[in-house]
């Protein structure tokens, strides 16, 4: 799909791409810190711009290669697939960063830090090839932008997020609304979403609302879960004491 530059399409694709990077960026701004944690104060400012920099170029490429992937017949409707997957993980995750080996120079930092971020950054790529439409333009603008949203903005991110947990539920819906439009636009299925806007809003409202619910009910599991567990290990140790 064509986006005109100038047009509102446009401007609502890439604040759709800026607020996934800053939605997906928690994880990247934990790798960064990992890696650059035992260089001089001198030198992890470098390692920090010098590593995004080049993790953002092979993301770049990455996902420019994906835009056109999407291009072959059914593949939309994978990668649309996986995202809802991708936005139910987000969730629900509870990432164990401690496998990030820290880097003893500039070099091994920053090149840590390209190869973790390339590792685990499947995520982002997927989203922003899906919420780009196939404009290679949506792509490297957004991806432009993330360089500093990553840098100076993930840290800040994550303190909001912790603050006002509710904003990574909105993460995960924009993720669900992306990966719903990706579905609506695969060739093979637009002749039935065309049929009528309340197959089109009401499918994109469902996928929505069934990755909200999954990871509030996903949540709420583990939590009591995990108060029975605690309840358990108190009534433990007080039958040994």
């Amino acid at each position: 799909m064509e986006l005109e530059i100038l047009s509102w399409a446009f401007a609502a694709a890439l604040l759709q791409i800026v607020f996934i990077d800053l939605v997906l960026a928690g994880d990247n701004a934990i790798v960064i810190g990992m890696a650059a944690r035992n260089l001089p104060a001198a030198q992890q400012r470098k390692a920090v711009i010098g590593g995004t920099i080049g993790a953002v170029v092979i993301r770049a490429v990455a996902t420019l290669l994906v835009v056109h992937l999407l291009e072959i017949p059914w593949l939309l409707v994978v990668g649309g697939i996986l995202l809802l997957f991708i936005a139910y993980k987000l969730l629900v995750q509870e990432e164990d960063h401690d496998n990030i080996k820290a880097g003893s120079t500039l070099w091994q930092s920053i090149r840590t830090i390209i190869i973790a971020d390339a590792a685990m950054g499947l995520d982002n790529v997927i989203a922003v090839a899906g919420a780009a439409h196939g404009n290679d333009l949506l792509v490297i603008l957004g991806l432009l932008i993330s360089i500093p949203i990553v840098v100076w903005g993930s840290t800040l991110f994550i303190r909001l997020i912790n603050r006002f947990p509710w904003i990574v539920y909105v993460g995960s819906g924009v993720l669900a609304y992306t990966a719903a439009k990706m579905i609506t636009h695969e060739e093979k299925l637009k002749s039935f979403f065309d049929q009528s806007a309340w197959i089109f809003w009401g499918f994109i409202a469902l996928c929505i609302l069934l990755v909200v619910v999954a990871g509030m009910a996903t949540n709420n599991f583990k939590r009591r879960r995990k108060q029975r567990t605690s309840k358990q290990a108190v009534i433990s140790n007080r039958d040994s004491a």
